[in-house]
């Protein structure tokens, strides 16, 4: 009962506040009267909001990206359009996004050949996804800066069932001189090739190579052909003609007579395989 306790404090310790009691009111700066969400609410890291290279503006910036669901534009235009800030200071402020790994921009060609540019916001700097690990992504092709886009496949045309070359060109000759009747029917070489076997398919029906271009030029539409191969495509299956009935056939040749021969008796002329005496006469004369 008489030994010394070292370690009990010699005398009642103060509460200080923010030390002994850290959610006790502090006497200067900002005071929090925080309610717990429940919903409609944002998970932001402090590392973000509290970033001491960011300016206030990116900072601003990313907890809105953040917030808005997926698919949501937040191109340059359209926050411009929503904030007071022009588009030069959100730009900036982007910039400074993605040079801090909050944002990544990329651009991609869509399967239409469109240029689009493809955002990805990140809540925690180099953190990636399983879904979003380029490792783990199918590697796109990069189209050439003078590669044209790829070409839409044109509709399938009827076929002739016998093709000959004199057939193709003349179905040739027809396509190349829609052009003549309406500009907008301008084909190109591979349009030609492509349509040339729907065209012969009408000409062995026997329509007339004039025929077949009126029915192609007729009651064009009045807007502009954005696609005039597709279009001449369609005309040539959606009207084309029934195959013509077929012909009886011819009938045979007589078999050829006999020459005509001149009687001996009477000069009169008959048909018989030699000369000699008609039937009156042979009937007459004795047979010997």
């Amino acid at each position: 009962m008489d030994t010394e306790n070292p370690s009990a404090p010699s005398h009642p310790q103060s509460r200080i506040p923010g030390k002994n009691h850290p959610h006790a009111r502090p006497r200067s700066g900002v005071v929090h009267d925080n309610a717990r969400h429940t919903e409609n609410f944002t998970v932001i890291g402090n590392d973000l909001v509290q970033h001491r290279q960011l300016s206030l503006l990116a900072i601003g910036l990313a907890c809105y990206i953040q917030s808005v669901r997926q698919g949501t534009s937040v191109d340059i235009k359209t926050l411009a359009d929503r904030f007071p800030e022009g588009p030069t200071r959100i730009a900036a402020a982007l910039r400074e996004l993605e040079a801090h790994g909050y944002l990544r921009r990329t651009r991609e060609r869509t399967a239409t050949g469109r240029v689009v540019t493809r955002t990805v916001s990140c809540n925690r700097p180099g953190h990636r996804t399983a879904t979003d690990d380029p490792s783990d992504r199918r590697p796109t092709r990069r189209a050439a800066p003078d590669e044209p886009p790829p070409r839409k496949r044109l509709p399938a045309v009827p076929r002739p069932s016998y093709t000959s070359p004199d057939l193709l060109r003349t179905a040739v000759d027809v396509l190349a001189g829609l052009r003549r009747r309406d500009p907008r029917l301008l084909l190109s070489a591979t349009d030609a090739e492509h349509l040339a076997p729907g065209v012969a398919a009408w000409l062995e029906r026997d329509i007339t190579p004039t025929a077949v271009r009126h029915a192609l030029t007729e009651n064009l539409p009045n807007e502009p052909l954005i696609r005039p191969a597709a279009f001449l495509a369609h005309r040539l299956s959606a009207q084309l003609p029934p195959l013509p009935p077929l012909r009886p056939p011819s009938p045979p040749a007589p078999e050829p007579g006999h020459p005509f021969q001149t009687c001996d008796t009477c000069d009169r002329a008959f048909r018989s395989p030699t000369p000699g005496h008609c039937r009156d006469c042979r009937s007459g004369v004795p047979s010997s």
